[in-house]
């Protein structure tokens, strides 16, 4: 997996939303973008990371900053996922994961024995200009939030 260059215009995407709305990237120039992968829409882990993101929202807002969440999941899964734990921010559905590649976000994986092709969890940060600043590829989804607000607060 290759991940797109820092320093370097973010690759562009347009994804259909929860509610089935199409978001592209270049719709947030001038605001600093977090653009994370995680592999399933209500999974252990992804509820965990999604529920932090939702509660820091004043925070992300106050560092000019919006986050999308891409999966391959449905937006129909997407919209459960949204309804059931209050989330408050974009969920982009990558059903193809056309986008996850373009990032270099899919590829092998390895569950419980078994081998097969997903999303590795991973955030991006865009800065203002759509300028790829910062990949995280060792996410820790109870500090996510804090993680990413903590490299804009200081870096962008």
């Amino acid at each position: 997996m290759t991940y797109p260059e820092t320093g370097k215009k973010a690759p562009a995407f347009s994804l259909p939303d929860q509610n089935r709305n199409t978001v592209s990237l270049a719709d947030y120039l001038g605001k600093n973008v977090v653009v994370y992968f995680y592999p399933k829409a209500s999974t252990p882990g992804c509820t965990v990371q999604a529920c932090g993101i939702r509660d820091y929202k004043r925070v992300f807002e106050k560092l000019n900053t919006v986050v999308l969440g891409i999966s391959p999941d449905a937006p129909q899964r997407l919209i459960n996922f949204t309804e059931k734990q209050d989330l408050n921010f974009t969920l982009l559905a990558d059903e193809d994961h056309a986008v996850a590649e373009a990032y270099g976000v899919w590829g092998e994986k390895k569950f419980m024995g078994r081998v097969f092709d997903g999303i590795h969890r991973t955030t991006f940060i865009v800065d203002a200009d759509g300028i790829l600043r910062q990949v995280m590829d060792k996410v820790k989804t109870k500090t996510h939030h804090e993680d990413v607000a903590r490299y804009i607060e200081e870096n962008l």
